[in-house]
């Protein structure tokens, strides 16, 4: 059995060809991937059978939001491709939380269910801006309440916010956290981040990480200084 990485790579490129490129240059036991909207409207589930075949732990990261039967079938074919995780995005309320939940409980290899609660590009502003009233703070939280409620297996959250979610849900409950950020990294146009050590201190259990990896001349040697740095974690 492979570790369970703490890392989750993000493969920001926009052809199969780069990220089969990236992936042919470490193994399954450095870290989990992620496929996200671009690759996957680029490449399709094929790319997705690629890398799990190639033993790769994948985090199918496509934001389900829709009616409850919609999303159910999405799950339930995303649990198809033999994927580690998939995600819902948690606005889309209690029955289409229940009906995903449901779709995938059956299924040969289940994966985790992960909710996403508020977008780490947003602030208080930009919620206001489409009308929630509540601060990122409250909403995060009342939104990774109902993800616990509905027996999803964690939510993706800013490391920002973990402490209070872990004390609001349990244990076992996942803690996904992207913008995360190396000290020297451009923070780009995220907007709630912490370093990979800050973020597993405050009760983060995976650590996505896209452009200070893929960008970086050297990702491998990145991914060691990462694993290094969170290695008494």
């Amino acid at each position: 059995m492979k570790p369970d990485s703490r890392i989750i790579v993000a493969l920001d490129y926009a052809t199969a060809k780069e990220a089969l490129a990236f992936a042919a240059r470490i193994t399954p036991a450095q870290c989990k991937l992620k496929i996200g909207k671009e690759l996957f409207t680029q490449a399709g589930p094929d790319i997705v059978r690629k890398l799990v075949d190639r033993g790769f732990d994948i985090f199918l990261d496509l934001k389900f939001h829709d009616i409850p039967n919609t999303v159910a079938k999405a799950c339930r074919a995303a649990a198809s491709l033999g994927v580690w995780m998939l995600n819902v995005h948690t606005l889309g309320g209690r029955a289409m939380l229940q009906a995903a939940r449901e779709a995938i409980d059956n299924t040969p290899q289940q994966p985790l269910l992960i909710g996403v609660t508020i977008l780490t590009s947003m602030t208080d502003a930009d919620l206001a801006e489409v009308g929630i009233a509540s601060s990122v703070e409250q909403s995060v939280q009342r939104l990774a309440k109902l993800a616990h409620e509905t027996n999803l297996n964690g939510v993706v959250c800013s490391a920002l916010e973990a402490k209070n979610i872990r004390t609001a849900t349990s244990p076992s409950f996942k803690l996904v956290t992207p913008g995360i950020r190396l000290a020297d990294s451009n923070v780009n146009d995220q907007k709630r981040i912490a370093t990979p050590a800050s973020a597993l201190a405050d009760g983060a259990d995976y650590l996505v990480i896209g452009r200070p990896i893929t960008q970086a001349v050297d990702p491998i040697a990145v991914i060691d200084r990462i694993k290094q740095e969170i290695a008494h974690l």
